[in-house]
């Protein structure tokens, strides 16, 4: 017997659109990433996610929901389905939400005034998970075959001290609900306000966790200047890169970033050289932070 065909995200969708009494016609790929995201007719965004994320999709649609009843702006689950979300497709949950329309990247005043806000929320009761930093890199590190076999060894080696790092690290601000990916473009400015999107990594942590993945564009990346960096620690109050446990978190950031270029250039050649660069600056090729590292398209 012949094995079923593999499904691609826009056959998925188009099945998922179905159930949920959508119409998947006409339907435009935003972006292909971890997550493929489309936009619909009628004001709805659709995201495919990757089999064995179920628990994530449900965690996105009650959180979806709780923030913007609690008063912090969020992507909000699209209401008029025929079905509850996420939809199951061969595995693969997908959910469907409100198109926020025309959208600009937070300024960072803006990012730390809204995680200003979202950490001073009472966390929920249910629903939501313990932040996981560490989560897939083991995977992907396996994964990227195309590196050399001395830079996988030297990044599972690296993995293994942070894992045993974060473990005994230093404490900070009391642990609140983070969003746990909080750059720019996951903090956007509407009509409305500004709105938090992607909300897969929002779990409760260490408030610095948020704070670092800023903090990394001065002292790690160079795509951040001083001043505006200034804006964003007087928008929040607290500079966390004064904090002890600030080196630590960074790292983390930075091998987080750097095993996702890796995946990534697996499927596509062309991001390859991006994501050598990444790992020769962790391995301390590339002379001492701040690196400059061209953004993934």
């Amino acid at each position: 017997m012949n094995p079923p065909p593999v499904l691609g995200s826009g056959e998925i969708l188009a099945a998922a659109c179905r159930r949920a009494g959508l119409s998947a016609a006409d339907a435009q790929l935003l972006s292909a990433g971890e997550n493929h995201v489309y936009r619909l007719p009628h004001g709805a965004i659709a995201r495919v996610s990757k089999p064995g994320q179920e628990q994530a999709a449900r965690r996105e649609v009650f959180l979806g929901r709780w923030l913007n009843t609690n008063g912090v702006r969020a992507v909000h689950p699209y209401a008029s389905l025929d079905v509850e979300q996420p939809v199951i497709v061969e595995g693969h949950p997908v959910t469907f939400w409100h198109d926020l329309g025309d959208h600009r990247p937070g300024t960072p005043r803006e990012v730390a005034a809204a995680l200003k806000q979202l950490h001073s929320l009472p966390t929920p009761d249910t629903m939501v998970a313990q932040v996981a930093p560490f989560v897939r890199l083991e995977e992907r590190i396996n994964a990227a075959t195309w590196l050399r076999t001395d830079d996988r060894t030297w990044l599972l080696a690296r993995l293994e001290d942070l894992q045993a790092a974060w473990t005994d690290r230093p404490r900070g601000l009391s642990d609140s609900l983070i969003h746990g990916d909080a750059w720019a473009g996951n903090v956007v400015s509407t009509v409305e306000g500004v709105t938090f999107l992607d909300l897969e990594r929002c779990t409760i942590g260490p408030p610095e966790w948020d704070l670092t993945s800023t903090a990394c564009r001065v002292t790690s990346y160079s795509t951040l200047s001083a001043e505006d960096y200034a804006d964003y620690c007087e928008a929040y109050g607290r500079d966390v890169t004064r904090w002890d446990g600030f080196d630590l978190f960074r790292d983390i950031r930075e091998l987080r970033v750097t095993c996702y270029a890796a995946y990534r250039a697996q499927h596509d050649p062309a991001l390859r050289s991006n994501a050598v660069t990444r790992v020769d600056c962790l391995r301390g090729m590339n002379g001492p932070r701040p690196w400059r590292w061209d953004p993934l398209p």
